[in-house]
């Protein structure tokens, strides 16, 4: 196999390999397999077009049009002319596809379903990779850069999977990025000829000063790099802390910890809680049974923000000890305070996978088993050495805390140090938070009534709307635009009282967790996604920290904030957080009459499913995806098209040649015009009205060279006098190496940054722009001409054409 068949191959196979970190994304993962008979068929359409051999832009056309022919074909055949060639309604079929697999991506949790749009994404995605990696590495023999197009590919992954491109991914990925590295490598190297040996090795009989074996020894010290590369790109993510996936989706990575100690770290929930909520299919995440009277407040808390920064909620990074049996005593509560004990047995689905354990609050016994340890502070369990709550079984005992609403109104001041910590707002957070919760409690008479008035704005008097599929915002100025547009789900209502609760010296904290959930007939109590919730919880001295809710129709107020409700008296049975319709229709379907626990669960049927309502923001249209995708690509390309286009025209100079007296000529100049290049790169521009000899020794006085590179300068320039004045040219021998010290020599000679710049940033690039605009002037000059003579010819035969006509018309 020739060195450009090789390198093409391997650029497919590290194409293929860093494609796999995007398997976890869709399920089935049959995808893969197509996208990796397409590209093929696209790369070998690309050696073959290298072996006519067509113009480089023109290969890169031929495998797109291709690429373009294969996606017609399988994803819109029959719009397609002749059911291959894409027309108008081709082209229509493909955006209508985009744009689904753009809604798709945002209404599916990881994995999503291999819809047709999505499968186009993944498999149009894989294309366009592959098509830049094969004309970067092998069109335009620069391996390097075609990382860039492979990291983004994973990068993607990484990012949309929320981490859950594991290490295995990364290091398909890496291998196939070295793999293409190692054959560039092998490839330049053949070029060279067999390898000089100075001796023969020790016991092997010498046959000269030409080996007849391959060039192994730089082979080898190739492999050792990529095998040096690839284990420290092992050992360092190992090494890292691993990204979490978010407090309510899968896989999310455990807490460090060595049995005694150890710290969580902050998160932001936001992101999934939106993503929960918005799932088309609300599926099960655990089930639980309870001998509460009342599972109104079964609220399942997971962990809790009390971190603000001004732009949004995080968890503070905390130390964690061992599971104490029981748990301290809740902080800040009475014994005056009614509370009710109560047992709570959980089961979490095998998928649901993260690191906090969700628990009735305040929780004072947790028996479960595995590496689970307890955040003091926050009162949560968080799994230690990648534990997390899959399939877990667990049983809680917790407090039903019932406080009066006197109790709370006359609670006393809370402890210096905690309102120090839980009543800090930034100084960027915007005027008018502050000043909206001074006007909405205006009147009030103590905190309790404040965080009451706070609550009703929000959930009832406000004129707020609940929608799930706003935009989640971020910066200082998310809250003011939630108070200005007044629409947004239970993280906007929960961040912004807790917000505005701290600007009135409120201690204020965001709870994450799940509502109670939905009665199932055995009598559990079934929690879905769905049920996925924020809150805020503001703290009363001896009552501690304390539940509100100010989210319109989702989630119960409590009954302390309800002032229509008797202090003391039981509250009512619990009732599902989200009602069906008053009146039941008189035609009654299979879904209708499915419960939403059974719903949840898939017992109802392929009608249960269908019934499901999807979001109806489809998130952004696939145009915008596309050109952001392209933009950035552009943004990672452009800075290195000078360092790529340096590296083209030194290697075409310096390439071998013919031989003829005009080739050796031409060598010979090349070979000093990127001397030329190369000095004016570091800053010495060329000047030529100088005598070559006179330019070298500029050259040598500038860039500082002694020694050998200063030799080598002069020596280009004699052989440049030589083929130039010399009646019989002769070529020099070990121009290549003279260069290559020239080069060396400057680079040794300039300061790190002059270097860089001379790298990245070659001043010699603005040839290109003097060679376009040579062009440009010629083509003008050329068009003009021919319009002259155009113009010139028609007007000769005008002249022709009307003496013929008088010498018709003449009487004589």
């Amino acid at each position: 196999m020739s060195g450009r068949g090789r390198l093409a191959l391997c650029a497919y196979a590290a194409t293929v390999m860093a494609s796999c970190s995007m398997l976890p994304l869709v399920d089935p993962a049959l995808w893969i397999v197509q996208a990796a008979f397409l590209l093929a068929i696209v790369s070998t359409v690309g050696a073959l077009a290298r072996r006519v051999p067509l113009a480089r832009p023109l290969t890169v056309l031929a495998q797109a049009a291709v690429a373009l022919l294969l996606l017609t074909l399988v994803f819109a055949r029959q719009q397609a002319i002749a059911g291959v060639l894409p027309g108008p309604d081709a082209f229509v079929q493909l955006n209508a596809l985009l744009q689904q697999g753009g809604s798709d991506v945002g209404q599916y949790a990881i994995p999503a379903p291999a819809t047709p749009g999505i499968r186009l994404m993944m498999v149009g995605g894989v294309l366009l990779i592959g098509l830049a990696v094969d004309a970067l590495a092998v069109t335009f023999r620069s391996a390097a850069p075609a990382g860039l197009p492979l990291l983004a590919l994973y990068s993607v992954a990484a990012g949309l999977s929320s981490g859950g491109a594991s290490w295995l991914w990364f290091v398909f990925a890496a291998a196939g990025y070295l793999l293409l590295l190692l054959a560039e490598g092998r490839d330049r190297l053949s070029q060279w000829g067999r390898v000089f040996s100075g001796s023969a090795r020790a016991g092997r009989p010498k046959e000269g000063l030409f080996e007849n074996s391959a060039p192994l020894a730089p082979v080898r010290t190739g492999r050792r790099i990529g095998a040096l590369a690839l284990g420290i790109a092992l050992v360092i993510p190992a090494m890292l802390p691993a990204l979490d996936s978010g407090l309510l989706g899968p896989g999310a990575g455990g807490a460090g910890g060595d049995g005694v100690g150890g710290t969580i770290s902050a998160v932001n929930p936001l992101v999934s809680l939106q993503n929960s909520l918005n799932q088309p299919e609300d599926r099960e995440v655990m089930r639980y049974n309870t001998n509460a009277q009342d599972t109104q407040e079964m609220y399942l808390r997971i962990v809790a923000l009390d971190e603000f920064d001004g732009a949004s909620w995080k968890s503070s990074e905390r130390h964690i000890t061992d599971v104490p049996d029981p748990l301290p005593p809740p902080d800040g509560l009475s014994p005056a305070v009614g509370t009710t004990e109560v047992q709570t047995s959980i089961s979490a689905a095998g998928w649901y996978a993260q690191s906090w354990l969700p628990m009735p609050f305040p929780a004072t016994q947790v028996k479960i088993k595995g590496d689970w340890r307890f955040e003091p502070v926050g009162r949560t369990l968080v799994g230690d050495r990648k534990q997390t709550t899959r399939g877990a079984q667990y049983t809680v005992s917790s407090l039903q805390v019932r406080p009066t609403a006197a109790q709370l109104a006359q609670a006393s001041t809370p402890p210096a140090s905690l309102i120090k910590e839980y009543t800090r707002v930034p100084d960027s957070l915007p005027s008018v938070v502050g000043a909206t919760a001074r006007q909405v409690t205006s009147g009030a008479a103590n905190n309790y009534e404040r965080a009451v008035k706070l609550q009703d704005w929000f959930a009832t008097t406000g004129g707020f709307t609940y929608n799930t599929h706003v935009s989640s915002g971020s910066g200082t100025e998310a809250i003011a635009n939630f108070l200005k547009e007044k629409q947004g789900f239970c993280v906007h209502f929960s961040f912004s009282m807790a917000a505005m609760a701290r600007t009135l010296g409120i201690p204020a904290r965001v709870a994450v967790g799940f509502t109670p959930g939905e009665p199932r007939s055995d009598g559990t109590m079934s929690v879905g996604l769905r049920d996925a919730h924020a809150w805020p919880e503001l703290y009363f001295e001896g009552v501690g920290w304390t539940r509100f809710e100010p989210t319109p129709t989702r989630g119960s107020a409590p009954d302390y904030t309800r002032q229509e409700t008797p202090a003391g008296t039981p509250s009512g049975p619990a009732q599902p957080a989200r009602s069906a319709q008053a009146e039941p229709s008189a035609a009654p379907s299979a879904a209708d009459s499915c419960p939403p626990s059974a719903r949840r669960l898939g017992d109802c049927g392929p009608s249960a499913a269908a019934a499901v309502a999807g979001p109806t923001d489809s998130g952004p249209s696939a145009p915008a995806l596309v050109g952001t995708v392209l933009g950035v690509a552009v943004l990672l390309v452009l800075p290195f098209l000078p360092l790529l286009w340096r590296r083209r025209v030194r290697s075409r100079r310096l390439g071998s040649g013919g031989r003829t007296p005009a080739d050796t000529v031409a060598r010979t100049l090349a070979a000093w015009q990127e001397i030329t290049d190369t000095a004016w790169d570091h800053g010495i521009p060329p000047d030529d009205s100088l005598t070559p000899r006179k330019a070298a020794t500029r050259v040598v006085l500038l860039g500082r060279l002694d020694g050998a590179a200063a030799d080598s300068v002069q020596r280009a320039a004699g052989a440049v006098e030589q083929v130039l004045y010399a009646p019989d040219p002769r070529p020099t021998p070990g121009l290549v190496d003279d260069v290559a010290r020239v080069t060396a020599g400057l680079r040794a000679g300039a300061s790190r940054v002059e270097s860089v710049r001379a790298i990245l940033a070659p001043r010699s690039a603005v040839r290109v722009i003097w060679a376009v605009s040579l062009r440009w002037t010629r083509l003008r000059e050329a068009s003009a001409a021919r319009t002259r003579a155009l113009t010139g010819r028609l007007r000769r035969r005008g002249g022709d054409g009307g003496s013929a006509a008088g010498g018709l018309t003449d009487p004589a």
